[in-house]
């Protein structure tokens, strides 16, 4: 059964800086993709998928609306997953989910189709 769990949410000012941690366990597979999705408050808004990357480590990419501010890593080792973001702006405020890489079905994000799902952990930017 594959689990991802999200960790080190929480609420910061515009200009601080968050990590986002994911613990990945259950993918049958060892060469993967694994991302980060967010979704803001609203009605209608779906997941924007934020940043991807291979579970060599390469195939790295992150979405222009982030670009510069935020960076995907992982430590292949102990299964994780990162996000850190910096320069963080009020319009960054949205719940965050880790998602791994699912051949068969689900979101589609940057050429990747993504279906496996944390709970998410929540990320609030005030200015």
């Amino acid at each position: 059964q594959v689990q991802l769990v999200e960790s080190g949410g929480g609420s910061v000012q515009a200009g601080g800086s968050l990590r986002l941690s994911c613990k990945v366990s259950g993918l049958t597979s060892d060469s993967n993709y694994l991302a980060w999705f967010r979704q803001a408050p609203g009605h209608g808004r779906g997941r924007e998928g934020v940043a991807r990357i291979h579970s060599t480590g390469g195939g790295s990419w992150t979405a222009d609306s982030v670009r510069g501010r935020f960076a995907i890593s992982l430590n292949y080792r102990e299964k994780l997953v990162y996000l850190q973001m910096n320069n963080l702006i009020p319009g960054d405020t949205a719940i965050y989910y880790c998602a791994a890489e699912n051949k068969n079905e689900g979101v589609w994000f940057n050429g990747i189709q993504f279906g496996y799902w944390g709970q998410g952990t929540q990320v609030t930017v005030s200015s």
